[in-house]
This record gives structure tokens, C-alpha cells and sequence, in this order.
């Protein structure tokens, strides 16, 4: 089994404050897991997160990884959120500091 955070990615773009956190998350899954997103199967989503309106996504496979990173954009959307939200997806690393979260959410 790879390494966690090899088969972890970083959401940024969440829209907090919308929906309860759980739901958000739930959303968050079945984005991930639709095969029209590059996904695959989620095995955790992390949400809410320390920083506003970022999430981490952990798939069962490493390989769903680097498909859904090759996605030019990914559009969060679901009947209980009022519009589409663009979401920033970058590969977790553990060096990524908190001021480049702040930058990317900015």
C-alpha cells in the first residue's frame, strides 16, 4: 500500500461557511469518486481543515492521483450548493507551508 500522503490531495476553493462540514465533505467524496473527474475511489476526505475552505482528499489508489491532477479543472457542483465553485487541486506534500495554502486561496 503506497504511502498516505502520496495518494493525498490538497482542495483548496472549498465554499465554507454554505453547508455543514459533513455534508461539505460528502459532496467533496462523490466529486472525487465520479469517474467524469478522473476519480476514483476516496478512501478519506479531511474537511474542515485548519486552513478556510481547504480540504484533503486520500484515495485507495495512488494512480487516481496523478489522473485526477491532470484535469484541467475541476467545477465543484451539487444541487444543495447555490453555483459551481472552481476548485485548486495540487498534490499533498508535506513541505507545503501555510503561507503557500494562504497564497492559493487568496
Amino acid at each position: 500500500q503506497a504511502a498516505r500522503a502520496t495518494r493525498t490531495i490538497v482542495i483548496a476553493g472549498v465554499p465554507a461557511g454554505l453547508l455543514q462540514d459533513d455534508v461539505l465533505a460528502d459532496i467533496l467524496t462523490i466529486h472525487f469518486q465520479m469517474s467524469r473527474n478522473n476519480g476514483g475511489d476516496v478512501e478519506e476526505v479531511t474537511y474542515p481543515t485548519r486552513n478556510k475552505g481547504v480540504a484533503y482528499v486520500t484515495f485507495e489508489d495512488q494512480g487516481v492521483v496523478e489522473s485526477v491532477l491532470k484535469k484541467d479543472q475541476h467545477l465543484l457542483q451539487d444541487k444543495r450548493l447555490p453555483r459551481h465553485y472552481p476548485l485548486t487541486v495540487t498534490r499533498y506534500c508535506h513541505n507545503v507551508s501555510s503561507s503557500l495554502i494562504h497564497l492559493i486561496i487568496l
